[in-house]
C-alpha cells in the first residue's frame, strides 16, 4: 500500500485558484499584423490561426478570445484583423488573363470572373478578397471579411502588392480586376 500524503505537507492552492478566477492576459497588434505577448511576438503559426480564427469583439468593444477558461486580450490601433500580404491567382489579372477566377469554381456574386485575391493574416490565416468591400479612412485601406463580419486593414505589404491594380477614374479611385472596376468607398465612420 502507498503512503497517505501528508495534507500539511501539499501547498494550499491560492484563494484566486480555489475561487475559480479565470486567468487573463493582454496581447498587443502592431500596424504590420504581428502580435506580440510582454513584448514578445507570437510566431507560432497554429496559434496565431486559432487567435484570428476565435476573435470576437466583446460587449466593451475589446477583442476577446476566449480558450480553455482563459481571457486573451487584444489591443490593437484600429483593428486586430491586419491583411499582411496578399496571395494574386495567375497573372495578367487586371487584364482578364490567365488568372485563376472565381468564374472557374461558381462566380462572384456579382456574375462577373473575378480572379482570385486571398488575403493573407498572421500564421497564413487566409480568406478571399471581396473587391467591392474595399474602403480607405484616414489613409489606410480596409476590407470586410468573414461575410461583412469583421473589418480588416491591409498592411504596408498588402497594399503595395494591390497598387498596381489601383485605377483613378473621373476622380474616383477604384481596384480594376478582369476589367471591371470596384470603387474604393472613403468613409468617416470610425470601422467596427
Amino acid at each position: 500500500m502507498g503512503a497517505t500524503p501528508d495534507p500539511a505537507a501539499t501547498p494550499a492552492a491560492p484563494d484566486a485558484e480555489r475561487a475559480g478566477a479565470v486567468r487573463e492576459y493582454h496581447y498587443v497588434v502592431d500596424r504590420e499584423g504581428r502580435v506580440f505577448h510582454d513584448g514578445t511576438e507570437i510566431v507560432d503559426a497554429a496559434t496565431l490561426r486559432f487567435f484570428l480564427l476565435a476573435m470576437r469583439r466583446a460587449e466593451d468593444g475589446r477583442h476577446l478570445v476566449l480558450c480553455q477558461g482563459e481571457r486573451n486580450w487584444f489591443t490593437a490601433e484600429d483593428t486586430p484583423f491586419v491583411v499582411q500580404r496578399l496571395a494574386i491567382a495567375g497573372r495578367g489579372a487586371e487584364q482578364g488573363g490567365e488568372a485563376a477566377t472565381t468564374a472557374a469554381r461558381g462566380g462572384h456574386p456579382s456574375g462577373v470572373a473575378v480572379p482570385d485575391i486571398e488575403l493573407i493574416f498572421a500564421g497564413d490565416y487566409r480568406e478571399r478578397l471581396d473587391p467591392a468591400t474595399l474602403e480607405s479612412e484616414d489613409g489606410k485601406v480596409f476590407c470586410w471579411m468573414r461575410k461583412g463580419a469583421v473589418r480588416a486593414r491591409l498592411g504596408r505589404v498588402a497594399i503595395q502588392q494591390l497598387a498596381p491594380f489601383l485605377v483613378e477614374e473621373a476622380g474616383q479611385v477604384g481596384l480594376r480586376l478582369a476589367g471591371v472596376v470596384y470603387p474604393v468607398k472613403f468613409v468617416t465612420h470610425g470601422g467596427v
